[in-house]
C-alpha cells in the first residue's frame, strides 16, 4: 500500500510536472518555432530524468546503481551539450547593421587545389603633372576669356552712352570747343581686362596752338617729369576771353581741377540719367563722392564703370586732366597708354610673338592681388618693352620663360624703387609707391620666382 501510495504520488507528481512542460512547449513553439521548441524539449527531457533520479529512492541491493546513475547522468548532460544552441534574438541595435547572407550548412572539408588566380588589377596611372607653359595657358583660357556676349553688350552701352553725353555738351556748352568723345580701355585692346567692366571715355579739349603752350614737368614745382602745365601765353596782345578755355585759368594756367570740378556738376545735376537709363534698359547713377568723373551703369546681364577724362592733344603729348593728390591743380598727367597698346602690337606682329598674351596674364595676375595692383596697367607694359630690347624670343612656345623672367625683372626694379618708362627715361613708375608697399610686392614677387605657380592660384 506504501508502495502504492509513493508511485501513485509519483504519477501524480510527473503529471503536473507533465502538464506544465506541455505548456511551456507549447508556448515555445509558438514563441522560438519548430526548431527552438525541439531543442527546448531534448534539454528539457534531460532535466526531467536527472530530477527523477535524484527524487527516486535508490535500490541499496544493487551496488551498480550509484556507477548507473551517474553514467546516465554524464549520457543526459552530454546529450544537453550536444543539442545546438537556438539562434541568438536579435537585438534592437542590430537592425541598423547591414543584412548579412543566410548561413549556409557546413560545408565538407575542402579539397587541396589552387584557388583561381584574380585578374590582374590595373592601376591607375598618376595624374601628370603640368608643365607651367601649360598652367599658363589654362589660365589664360579659362580664366582670362571675357565672354563675347558681355564685351559686346558693355561696349554698346559705352557707345550709346558717349552719344548722349556729346549731344548734351554740344547743347549746354556749345562756347567750348570739345572734340568727339571716344572709347578706350582695357576692354577695347585687350591687355589687361578680367571682366567687361569697365571703360574709359576721353572727351578732347581743342587749344588753340598759339594762345596755349605746355611747360614741362621738370620746370614745375613739383619737378615730376610726369605731369606738364597748359600755359596761356601773350596775354598782352591776346587778353583774356580771347579762348574759350580761358574761364579755367588758374595764375595763367589751364587748371585741370576746375575743368573736372565743372564737368563733374554737369554730370550730377545738369544730365538726366534716369530717362537716358530707361531708354537703354539699364540705370545709370553719377558717382558724386570720386575725384574722378564717374558713372555706374547697372544692366542685367553686366554692370560697367565708366570713367570720363578729359584730354589735351598738342606737341605729340597726350595729357590728361588727372592731377595727383595734394593744392597743385594745374597739372596734367602725360599719358602712353596709347604708345603702350602700339608698340605692344608692332612688335608681335613682326616676330608673331605672345607679349599682349603674357601682359594679359601679368594684369589678370596683379588684378586679383590686392598687394600687387598697383603694377597692373602701364607698369608692366613698361617692363614687359624693356625686356622686348634684349629678350628676342617672344615665340608661344617661350611664354613659361618670358613669364619668369619678367618677374625676375620685377624684383629688380623694385629693390632699387625704380621702374624708368620705356618713351621717358626721366620717369619713374614707382615714384607714387610708398616704401612698405615696395616691400610687400618685392616679396610677394620674390617668393613666387621660385614657384610662379602660386601667382595662378585663385585668391
Amino acid at each position: 500500500m506504501a508502495e502504492f501510495t509513493r508511485q501513485r504520488g509519483k504519477r501524480q507528481e510527473d503529471g503536473g510536472l507533465g502538464g506544465v512542460l506541455d505548456v511551456l512547449l507549447a508556448n515555445a513553439r509558438l514563441v522560438l518555432g519548430v526548431s527552438g521548441a525541439a531543442v527546448l524539449a531534448i534539454a528539457t527531457l534531460a532535466v526531467k530524468r536527472l530530477i527523477d533520479r535524484a527524487t527516486s529512492p535508490r535500490d541499496e541491493s544493487d551496488p551498480k546503481a550509484e556507477q548507473k546513475t551517474l553514467e546516465e547522468s554524464w549520457q543526459d548532460l552530454a546529450l544537453i551539450k550536444a543539442t545546438p544552441k537556438p539562434p541568438k534574438k536579435q537585438r534592437r541595435e542590430d537592425l541598423s547593421e547591414p543584412l548579412l547572407s543566410p548561413a549556409r550548412p557546413p560545408a565538407p572539408e575542402p579539397r587541396v587545389c589552387s584557388a583561381p588566380s584574380e585578374p590582374p588589377r590595373v592601376e591607375a596611372s598618376p595624374p601628370r603633372c603640368l608643365t607651367l607653359q601649360e598652367k599658363l595657358l589654362s589660365h589664360y583660357s579659362s580664366r582670362l576669356a571675357v565672354p563675347e556676349v558681355q564685351a559686346s553688350l558693355a561696349l554698346q552701352l559705352a557707345r550709346s552712352i558717349c552719344t548722349q553725353l556729346q549731344n548734351f555738351l554740344r547743347s549746354k556748352c556749345p562756347e567750348l570747343p570739345f572734340g568727339s568723345l571716344f572709347l578706350s580701355g582695357p576692354l577695347l585692346d585687350g591687355l589687361g581686362v578680367l571682366a567687361a567692366d569697365h571703360v574709359h571715355l576721353m572727351l578732347p579739349v581743342v587749344l588753340d596752338a598759339t594762345l596755349w603752350s605746355l611747360i614741362p614737368g621738370d620746370d614745375t614745382v613739383v619737378r615730376n617729369p610726369q605731369y606738364w602745365m597748359i600755359k596761356r601765353t601773350d596775354l598782352e596782345y591776346f587778353p583774356r576771353g580771347r579762348s574759350p578755355w580761358d574761364r579755367f585759368i588758374v595764375g595763367r594756367y589751364l587748371s585741370s581741377n576746375a575743368l573736372n570740378e565743372t564737368l563733374h556738376k554737369m554730370l550730377v545735376a545738369s544730365i538726366n540719367w534716369p530717362a537716358i537709363g530707361s531708354l537703354l534698359g539699364s540705370v545709370i547713377h553719377p558717382v558724386v563722392a570720386s575725384r574722378e568723373l564717374k558713372l555706374e551703369v547697372k544692366h542685367d546681364q553686366v554692370k560697367l564703370s565708366i570713367t570720363l577724362f578729359p584730354v589735351v592733344e598738342m606737341e605729340d603729348k597726350v595729357l590728361l586732366a588727372a592731377p595727383p593728390e595734394g593744392l597743385v591743380e594745374n597739372l596734367w598727367l602725360e599719358s602712353f597708354y596709347r604708345a603702350e597698346v602700339s608698340k605692344v602690337e608692332e612688335l608681335d606682329t613682326g616676330d608673331s610673338g605672345a607679349r599682349q598674351r603674357c601682359l594679359r596674364i601679368l594684369n589678370g595676375v596683379c588684378k586679383s592681388r590686392p598687394a600687387l595692383h598697383k603694377l597692373s596697367g602701364s607698369p608692366l607694359t613698361h617692363v614687359v618693352l624693356h625686356l622686348s630690347a634684349t629678350s628676342l624670343d617672344w615665340a608661344e612656345e617661350s611664354l613659361a620663360d618670358r613669364f619668369q623672367q619678367v618677374l625676375e625683372e620685377l624684383v629688380g626694379y623694385l629693390e632699387k624703387g625704380v621702374l624708368p618708362s620705356y618713351f621717358n627715361h626721366k620717369i619713374n613708375l614707382f615714384c607714387d609707391l610708398l616704401e612698405e608697399e615696395i616691400d610687400e610686392m618685392g616679396f610677394m614677387l620674390y617668393k613666387a620666382i621660385s614657384e610662379p605657380e602660386l601667382l595662378l592660384t585663385e585668391k
